[in-house]
């Protein structure tokens, strides 16, 4: 069947990120925007088992062909208890982002390992269903020459180890994989803000981001008289940067201190307290606390910013 694609744009607004002048300096603002060709096509069912067994990548710059995916067929939007709407295909397989990827331009950056592990979605036989625009839907030409699936600008993929309808086995994994919803962001948990409390039956109130995983604090950074960042390279591979939050997006949390601010590498990172914050690659679902205490120097953080359960100095 042909791919019958329209052309249109979809330009999403640029999003501030509120500064707050304190000790530790003015935080920078952050902004984001997607655009892509959009388009639906007439649907057909199915979905391809793709190979399993490897860990979780950040892309390889092998384009060696694939085994062909099974297109997606008619998209549905699926309520999940923990994460609110999440985008499924017609066999009910939960959709897909990766962080590594970009929506403006639309980029895939998963190949060869990565990509047996986290299929690509085709373009070809795609129609959006009951509450997605059809505008959402477009496409990016791969390493390989085929085209895959972008939703919101953002490429679309299945994970290998979902192997049964509305399974989200792949959310959050490295902190760089995220359920798709609706209009290409990230599937949130409960419609939790950008950074939230919550209590731990074990160490009390401690921040959370908008997934509901743990935030974590790295005794080597420094906050005064400026953020400053100890954590990189593969240290932030384990422990992923939160991304900067508009105050207005919060709950619970101290607003003093509460900023953004650009690491050397160029990554804009959250502050609370003006202390950078982490997530930890190793928890995999929204309460777990397997980051808590690693090393002697990573702790939860308290919603004045003060690692939870620290020595004290």
């Amino acid at each position: 069947m042909k791919t019958s694609w329209r052309s249109a744009s979809l330009a999403v607004g640029a999003v501030a990120v509120l500064a707050l002048t304190t000790a530790c300096g003015q935080g920078d603002g952050g902004a984001k925007a997607a655009a892509q060709n959009v388009g639906a096509t007439a649907p057909v069912g199915g979905y391809g088992t793709a190979g399993g067994g490897y860990g979780i990548g950040n892309g390889s710059a092998s384009s060696a062909p694939q085994a062909r995916p099974a297109p997606a067929g008619k998209l549905s939007v699926t309520a999940n208890p923990e994460l609110g709407k999440v985008l499924t295909d017609a066999s009910g397989r939960t959709l897909y982002r990766f962080d590594a990827d970009t929506a403006e331009p639309s980029k895939s950056t998963c190949d060869g390992d990565c990509a047996k592990v986290w299929p690509p979605v085709p373009a070809d036989d795609v129609t959006a269903g009951t509450g997605i625009e059809p505008s959402e839907l477009g496409e990016v030409t791969r390493a390989d020459g085929t085209k895959q699936l972008t939703i919101g600008g953002w490429p679309a993929y299945r994970y290998a180890k979902d192997t049964k309808a509305g399974e989200v086995k792949g959310q959050g994994l490295k902190g760089k994989w995220f359920a798709l919803a609706p209009d290409g962001k990230k599937a949130k948990a409960s419609d939790l803000p950008g950074l939230s409390v919550r209590k731990d039956p074990n160490l009390g109130d401690i921040v959370v981001d908008r997934n509901g995983m743990t935030v974590y604090r790295f005794l080597k950074d420094q906050a005064w008289p400026k953020p400053v960042s100890a954590c990189a390279g593969a240290c932030l591979q384990k422990w992923p940067a939160v991304e900067p939050v508009d105050a207005g997006d919060t709950k619970g949390v101290k607003k003093k201190g509460l900023m953004s601010f650009t690491r050397p590498d160029g990554v804009k990172q959250q502050t609370v307290n003006c202390w950078p914050v982490y997530t930890f690659s190793g928890d995999k679902a929204p309460g777990d606390i397997n980051g808590q205490g690693v090393g002697g120097t990573w702790y939860a953080v308290a919603p004045d910013g003060k690692p939870v359960g620290a020595p004290k100095k």
